[in-house]
């Protein structure tokens, strides 16, 4: 009872095209090959982008608040 034997798996099989046939097992196919080709294209463009190198890098805008600290308080635990 360890492994499935061939006969187990042609028996899921028939089960399984019993179930969708063979028209929606087709579809289903080709639709997994279309996305694993779409996802092999999205990959492969994302690493041929250069990084551009001629840009500046972004500059940091902000408002610098001076203040100074009047008193100080210890709390004790």
């Amino acid at each position: 009872m360890g492994s499935l034997s061939i006969w187990h798996w042609l028996i899921v099989l028939v089960i399984v095209m019993l179930i969708f046939g063979t028209k929606k097992l087709r579809n289903m196919g080709a639709d997994l090959g279309g996305a694993v080709r779409g996802f092999k294209d999205g990959m492969r463009e994302g690493g041929d982008k250069p990084a551009d190198a001629s840009a500046p890098p972004p500059q940091v805008t902000g408002k610098t608040v001076e203040g100074e600290v009047k008193s100080r308080t210890e709390h004790k635990a």
